[in-house]
C-alpha cells in the first residue's frame, strides 16, 4: 500500500511539471500575419517598432492587450500566430474605438518584458495555454 502511495505522488508530482511548461519564444510578425487570411482588417495599418510610417496627425495613447488561447493539442507556433492574430485585432479595434486611423509603435510585452521588433513577436506556450501580449499607440497619420 505505502509503495502505491509513493508511485501515485511521484506520477501526480510529473504530471504536475509536465503541464507547467511555460517556453517564450518568438516569432515572425509576417507569418503570423498570414496564417488566418481575411482575419485582421486592412483598414487599420500596423506598425511594429521601428517601423516607418506617415506623420502623426493627433495621438490617442498607448493602449495594451493580453490574449490567451486553447493551445492543447497544437503546436507552439499554430497557437502563438492564432493569439498574436487576437492581440492585433484588438489593437485594431481600440484605434476604431478611439478614431484613430493606425497603430504604431507596436511591441511585445509579454510578462511586462518590453521587446521591441519590427519582425518578430514574444508568445508564451505551455501545455494549455498560449498568451501574447502587445502594446501600441493608437494614432491618426496624415494620408
Amino acid at each position: 500500500m505505502k509503495r502505491h502511495l509513493i508511485c501515485a505522488v511521484a506520477v501526480a508530482c510529473l504530471a504536475s511539471h509536465a503541464f507547467a511548461r511555460d517556453s517564450v519564444e518568438s516569432y515572425p510578425v509576417a507569418a503570423a500575419l498570414a496564417s488566418e487570411p481575411g482575419k485582421v482588417g486592412d483598414d487599420i495599418p500596423l506598425y511594429f517598432a521601428g517601423q516607418k510610417h506617415p506623420g502623426v496627425v493627433k495621438s490617442y495613447g498607448e493602449f495594451a492587450t493580453n490574449k490567451k488561447t486553447n493551445a492543447f493539442g497544437k503546436s507552439d507556433e499554430t497557437a502563438c500566430q492564432h493569439v498574436f492574430l487576437s492581440a492585433v485585432i484588438e489593437l485594431q479595434d481600440r484605434a476604431r474605438k478611439e478614431g484613430g486611423n493606425a497603430v504604431i509603435n507596436i511591441k511585445s510585452n509579454y510578462k511586462n518584458e518590453v521587446r521591441e521588433s519590427a519582425t518578430e513577436f514574444t508568445c508564451g506556450a505551455g501545455a494549455v495555454i498560449a498568451g501574447v501580449a502587445l502594446k501600441g499607440d493608437v494614432v491618426t497619420l496624415k494620408k
